[in-house]
């Protein structure tokens, strides 16, 4: 029997939320009885099998001026032939956003993928994390620093690159949440 795949589909406009993916990735990774698929927005065209036959999809996007990117916006807009046949019904779903800002929206472009998700009959997996520093003893290394619980939040400085932002803080904060899917992608197909 072939491992279920975790496939995560993302739009990356300078780099930053293609690094977020591949920590995403890496915690797909930790569990070894899942295999985990990046795809690009601008290469989906060639790959809607994949996401097709995905028991999990994981969408990524910045937030650009308060919402999900353009182009991760075009591709949800490019699903709508799946969703006529409801190929992605009860596949489990869940995402990522990275801004500038420490809020930058955020939660405003995880809805955009929760509403997404839910057009699709898809099942939806939040980060299941308390917030972190958000008390006295609390530290920047906290996983979920900046207090996503639908999905996992990552914050980039404009001015430094991938290679330097987002901060690991973020990128330990994505992996656990591929983890997680990973984990719960496989009690979902098993308990089918």
């Amino acid at each position: 029997m072939s491992k279920p795949v975790v496939a995560i589909v993302y739009h990356s406009g300078y780099g930053h939320t293609k690094a977020v993916a591949e920590s995403v990735l890496a915690g797909i990774k930790e569990v070894d009885a899942v295999e985990g698929v990046l795809v690009s927005v601008d290469e989906v065209d060639e790959k809607w099998d994949v996401l097709d036959g995905a028991a999990a999809i994981i969408f990524g996007a910045p937030i650009y001026m308060g919402n999900v990117s353009a182009g991760f916006q075009a591709f949800a807009e490019k699903s709508s032939k799946r969703w006529f046949e409801m190929k992605w019904k009860d596949k489990l779903a869940a995402g990522f956003v990275n801004s500038g800002a420490q809020n930058g929206d955020k939660h405003q472009g995880i809805h955009a993928m929760f509403g997404l998700s839910q057009q699709h009959g898809m099942v939806w997996v939040g980060l299941g994390l308390h917030p972190g520093n958000n008390n006295s003893k609390g530290s920047l290394e906290d996983l979920n620093r900046l207090g996503g619980f639908a999905g996992a939040y990552a914050q980039s400085n404009i001015d430094e690159g991938p290679d330097v932002v987002p901060p690991a803080t973020d990128r330990r904060t994505a992996a656990h949440l591929g983890r997680r899917v990973a984990e719960a992608t496989l009690r979902w197909t098993r308990g089918a």
